[in-house]
């Protein structure tokens, strides 16, 4: 029997690819291509760290600052629903808000200092 040349043999060198799209599989790995618009994608991804501390450091002091002013309690949304008054209006409720005013705060410095552009 003459051996099928479609089959590799199984001692011998491996067929060249025929294939376009194995040329693309076996090639060797070429060097990264440089973006063209890495200056607009820079500043960017630092207009959008900027803007998550600025809205991380406004909500924080809100939620810091909003649940022991009289506003928490005394608002046209609340009059309809005197359970949730009550609720919202409790030390623990109110010490919840601040704490994660605090943790809010925490996170957006915590981004701004830790920050770094990639090369």
């Amino acid at each position: 029997m003459t051996p099928d040349p479609k089959l590799p043999v199984e001692n011998g060198p491996a067929p060249a690819p025929t294939e376009p799209s194995t040329w693309l599989l076996n090639s060797p790995p070429s060097a990264p291509v440089r973006q063209a618009h890495g200056g607009v994608q820079l500043w960017l991804h630092r207009t959008s760290v900027f803007l998550f501390v600025l809205i991380s450091a406004i909500a924080g002091v809100l939620l810091l600052i909003l649940p022991w002013t009289p506003e928490w309690t005394d608002n046209y949304l609340l009059l309809s629903y005197p359970w949730l008054r009550t609720l919202i209006s409790t030390g623990f409720f109110r010490g919840l808000c601040s704490g994660l005013g605090l943790l809010d705060i925490w996170i957006g410095f915590w981004e701004a200092l830790h920050y770094h552009d990639r090369k």
